[in-house]
């Protein structure tokens, strides 16, 4: 499949305009990237207000992430069909009239429905964002935008952490999503103004309405399978019929894929194995970097940090990425997304073997030390990565494309977390039989220690076997461009 370039008539936009439309990209992706993390400081406060289990209260994080999951590539073949644009800027309103609803909740209930509302706007904006991006801007500066978006996402997995505790303790909980409104507003007003009218398709296209009820299905049985299982146990109850029931609904969502006139996920556009296999690195990396959830507990319990200096040392990742990815995406409008992106890969292995060799009684900046490899590493690969796929993806499928790149980094972690967590349990218990991993405050430091190891040097694998990956899509780009006749 031949690598996409211009888009007819779209060049021609100012490119002042074109920036001032990146800005509202940006802003927007980075708002609902930062409500993930942005709630999460706020569960306690919400457990005592509300008056509810930490059962129930952990759906207002759930609630969120399972729609998202769930609807990414429905919105995304919407999108195609009518119009980035405008699903986009619905997605920016819909997520404002959600956050207004956030802050007016009475009770646990009426939060996660109201969490629900705003998880629609957002899937609408994560699904979206790089396909207009994509098509705005030349191929040329494809690297660079991506890294900005890129910088984007890091910024707001950083900032909602620091950004909610100051909320929550000098305004109260309502506040962390009432600051949504005027980053909406402004958002929508760039937006409208400076993103041109995008391409639509033919208008005898129809909505793939079977295929998108299987694969909704499908992956709310994943997602809720994957949070059972972590919470208890992949072994027994709820989690392995979950599990099941979505490989049997994914079975069923291809059947439909191959039969239909109007698939909502054409399987043409892995004909081209480049865009599979760059899709297949994403979710790898993503994997790994679920990881980084059991870094707080080695640093307060193992190291004795207090809260307040383990938030500021787990900003190290995401700033890191964020920092990297405009010149990880400069560097591969130059030189080739190939090599960058393969050089962030080596970089991830040697920030995942550092942490692998962590020990006790490391200093603050023995562990900036260890841990920055994997936020580079990340931030060097994932722009990169991004604009070679959108590169792949032909015209009409721009936004499929950029939502299968969103959903393989919200499937990356939803599966990273648990697995990660289940090897740290693994290496944990070897180290400390009979240990109580319900009282992690009261465990060995040393099986701590030993837990982190083990998850991380897994981790490592992953990011080798991603590497055999890139050298494979490296190889098969190299193979192309010999065979393809000299113009």
């Amino acid at each position: 499949m031949p690598q996409l370039n211009n888009i007819d008539g779209m060049e021609a936009a100012p490119e002042f305009s074109r920036n001032l439309a990146l800005l509202g990209i940006g802003l927007s992706v980075f708002m609902g990237t930062m409500d993930i993390s942005i709630v999460t400081i706020a569960l306690p406060t919400l457990m005592q207000d509300l008056k509810a289990s930490l059962a129930t209260i952990e759906w207002v994080v759930v609630s969120y992430a399972l729609v998202i999951t769930s609807l990414m590539l429905g919105v995304a073949r919407l999108g195609d069909m009518f119009g980035k644009k405008r699903v986009y800027l619905l997605g920016i309103a819909v997520f404002g009239v959600g956050s207004a609803l956030c802050a007016l909740a009475t009770n646990a209930w009426t939060l996660i429905l109201f969490r629900g509302v705003q998880a629609m706007g957002a899937v609408m904006m994560q699904a979206l964002g790089m396909g207009i991006v994509t098509e705005i801007f030349p191929a040329e500066q494809r690297g660079r935008v991506m890294g900005i978006i890129g910088t984007a996402v890091s910024l707001g997995l950083a900032v909602g952490h620091p950004l909610g505790g100051l909320l929550v303790g000098t305004v109260g909980w309502r506040a962390i999503f009432l600051v949504n409104l005027p980053v909406c507003l402004l958002a929508w007003w760039v937006v409208a103004r400076n993103v041109p009218s995008d391409w639509k398709g033919k208008n005898g296209e129809r909505f793939d309405a079977p295929g998108a009820l299987i694969l909704f299905l499908a992956l709310v049985c994943y997602a809720l399978g994957m949070t059972m299982g972590q919470h208890y146990g992949f072994s027994s109850g709820a989690a392995p019929l979950l599990l099941g029931a979505c490989v049997l609904g994914v079975a069923a969502f291809l059947w439909v894929e191959t039969t239909t006139r109007h698939p909502m996920m054409p399987l043409g556009l892995f004909k081209d194995p480049q865009f599979g296999l760059g899709l297949l690195m994403g979710w790898i990396a993503f994997l790994i970097l679920g990881g980084v959830f059991i870094l707080p507990i080695y640093l307060q319990v193992a190291e004795g940090y207090s809260p307040q200096q383990t938030g500021f040392l787990m900003l190290v990742v995401p700033v890191s990425m964020g920092v990297v990815s405009p010149l990880a995406g400069w560097c591969a409008d130059r030189f080739g997304a190939r090599v960058v992106s393969l050089a962030g890969l080596v970089l991830l292995v040697v920030g995942c073997l550092r942490l692998s060799g962590i020990t006790l009684h490391i200093s603050a900046w023995e562990y900036v030390l260890r841990v920055l490899p994997l936020g580079l590493g990340l931030g060097l690969f994932h722009a990169p990565n991004n604009s070679s796929i959108m590169g792949r993806a032909p015209r009409n499928r721009l936004g499929v494309a950029s939502g299968l790149v969103s959903l393989s980094r919200t499937l990356g972690n939803t599966s990273g977390v648990p697995l990660m967590g289940a090897v740290f349990s693994v290496y944990f218990l070897a180290a400390a039989p009979g240990a109580d991993q319900a009282d992690l405050m009261a465990a060995p430091p040393q099986a701590l220690v030993a837990g982190v190891s083990g998850a991380f040097r897994l981790a490592a694998w992953l990011g080798t076997s991603s590497i055999a990956v890139a050298l494979a899509a490296w190889w098969l780009e190299r193979r192309n461009e010999q065979a393809s006749p000299v113009r």
